[in-house]
């Protein structure tokens, strides 16, 4: 080859070469706005609201769980229903850290349900529920039976239709 002349790269059948996009040099490249993904820079705090309410659903989940909460906390929760509100976590204490969360449930059981099976029940549900959609390690799940809902005894509903049955004194 004489100086100055200039060869076209061709590969051995006598082709032109593929297309070949350019590596870039990282020193050029400029750096990233933003990180996506857990390494990424920030804080999470979720609330003993939220905590509670995932735990309170994932205990009414359980059958044989009549209801959450004391009697005074129920009357409470039905007072506020007739006005419009809710308590979704009712009958569920939580103690939030960083990284763990211990829960209190306190419930009624339906009659005829084995109390220490629910109570295994309730506990295997919250656990699961909470480290599941939450996201913290649960380092204990208390749960408190504090009554036994039998039905047709001191329900609202069917005292209320046995009084009007009564003939008045």
């Amino acid at each position: 080859m004489a100086m100055g002349e200039q060869v076209e790269n061709q590969n051995p059948a006598g082709q032109p070469p593929a297309y070949q996009p350019a590596i870039p040099d990282p020193a050029l490249q400029e750096p990233a706005l933003h990180k996506a993904g857990p390494e990424a820079p920030g804080r999470t705090t979720i609330s003993d609201t939220a905590v509670a309410k995932v735990a309170a659903v994932a205990a009414r989940s359980v059958s044989g769980v009549y209801a959450l909460g004391s009697g005074t906390a129920r009357a409470l929760s039905a007072l506020r229903d007739a006005v419009g509100g809710s308590d979704i976590g009712q009958g569920v204490r939580v103690e939030v850290g960083q990284t763990q969360v211990a829960v209190d449930i306190n419930l009624v059981a339906q009659y005829g349900v084995p109390l220490q099976q629910l109570a295994q029940k309730v506990r295997a549900a919250v656990y699961s529920a909470v480290e599941q959609f939450v996201g913290l390690d649960v380092i204990e799940v208390n749960v408190e039976i504090n009554d036994v809902h039998v039905p047709g005894l001191n329900d609202p509903k069917t005292t209320a239709e046995k009084s009007a049955r009564q003939p008045a004194p």
